[in-house]
């Protein structure tokens, strides 16, 4: 089989796992094709996010002191990792060189007092651009062909929206096929830095936190895999959040429906936009545990079996929301009237998490994040207040419980 296998930050964040992912990978490798993606060492994009703020604060040395810890931290990894001194040392220089220029880089930021979207992308990149040489030379330390790539230099294409960048599909599936499929024919495994690829113009675009998830579905669909395997520290999806209710089961099997909502209702294991590259080619996602591997986790499809199909899935809870109920007796019957209202929020660069709107059409409930509720409530008031609208109620600190399961459609009671 075809098989691209995505490894998050806990998975690799210490030698004895990132040895442990080498031999896994080497021994799936003799009858498979294999492609893998990698975030960043645990907690290392954390430290690359802390040191912007501390240059927007001014906090210079502790900035550079933050850098000098990620060396620090990758230099031992390197060490304790690969036991042959000549790959040692290649290693090594290979950091080097990624460490020289994160040093400039930081200086640079710290010179100008600026913190861009575009500078902060290229800043936070660095995880997985050191994270990736990590893993490719521990399969080089036990006799397997490796390589690593940036997701810039694997042929991932976007757009310039920093930050949460979107993969320019065409032109990205003809680079990463051009540059993956000789390698694949020649079983060399291909280790990529999720999280991130280029604008046309070059520059680092991140996709957004999680993003690697998102990076492994776009080369599956890039390279028409048979399977893509998200490999995490849990067993699968569960029914439940195994933090808030006891002993949650793993769901066997679900829809990509399911999935994603279950991404958007707090399924952590999942990036929202995950799904978009697989749905064309249908590609079957597995979520495992990488300290599991006898568990085969949950199988992700676009038509799960009839036996699979429960009425409700999982339960689901997302915190920290702010309720804005919109009031006017001048938006019943008129038309357009939610649209403005969600332009409005567009324009704010607020998410809308949910609706609802009261049959009378004289009010609209909308829920948003906690973050960005000031933001949405002054947009509206400045922009409606007196208008369409007529009074604003806010709600801070709601919850949304979800009950996820495609059974549930036509399903009476």
């Amino acid at each position: 089989m075809k098989l691209v296998l995505k490894y998050g930050g806990t998975s690799i964040s210490s030698p004895k796992d990132i040895k442990e992912v080498a031999k896994y990978l080497n021994s799936l490798s003799k009858n498979n094709q294999i492609v893998t993606v990698c975030s960043a060492i645990s907690g290392t994009t954390d430290d690359l996010l802390e040191i912007s703020r501390l240059i927007q604060k001014e906090n210079k040395d502790q900035a550079r002191k933050l850098a000098a810890k990620i060396i620090y931290k990758h230099k031992k990894l390197a060490n304790e990792v690969i036991s042959k001194q000549s790959n040692k040392k290649k290693l090594l220089e290979f950091l080097d060189k990624d460490f020289s220029e994160l040093v400039d880089l930081v200086d640079g930021m710290v010179l100008i007092g600026e913190v861009t979207p575009r500078s902060l992308d290229y800043l936070i990149s660095f995880g997985e651009r050191l994270s990736i040489k990590l893993v490719t030379h521990a399969l080089l330390d036990i006799g397997k062909k490796s390589m690593a790539f940036s997701g810039k230099d694997v042929g991932i294409v976007t757009d310039s929206n920093f930050g949460l960048a979107k993969p320019l599909m065409d032109t990205t599936r003809l680079r990463v096929s051009k540059t993956l499929e000789p390698l694949i024919s020649k079983k060399i495994i291909a280790v990529i830095g999720g999280f991130a690829g280029a604008d046309q113009h070059g520059h680092y675009a991140t996709f957004g936190r999680g993003g690697s998830d998102y990076t492994a579905t776009t080369i599956a669909s890039c390279i028409k895999a048979d399977e893509i395997w998200l490999m995490s520290d849990v067993d699968g999806l569960m029914t439940a959040d195994p933090k808030v209710v006891k002993n949650p089961k793993v769901l066997k099997e679900v829809s990509y429906v399911e999935a994603m909502e279950m991404a958007l209702f707090g399924a952590k294991q999942i990036h929202p936009r995950t799904f978009e590259p697989l749905l064309s080619k249908k590609i079957p996602m597995r979520i495992r545990n990488t300290f599991n591997t006898k568990n085969e986790g949950t199988l992700v499809t676009a038509s799960p079996s009839p036996e699979t199909k429960k009425t409700v899935k999982c339960v689901s809870a997302v915190q920290n929301n702010g309720l804005i109920d919109v009031r006017g007796g001048s938006m019943v019957g008129a038309p357009g009237t939610a649209a403005k209202i969600f332009a409005t929020l567009a324009d704010a660069n607020v998410n809308v998490m949910m609706i609802s709107q009261n049959p009378s059409e004289s009010s609209i409930s909308i829920v948003v994040k906690n973050s960005d509720l000031d933001r949405a409530v002054n947009a509206l008031e400045i922009e409606w207040l007196g208008k369409i609208i007529k009074k604003l109620e806010v709600t801070t600190d709601v919850s949304i419980i979800a009950l996820i399961g495609s059974g549930m459609r036509g399903t009476i009671g």
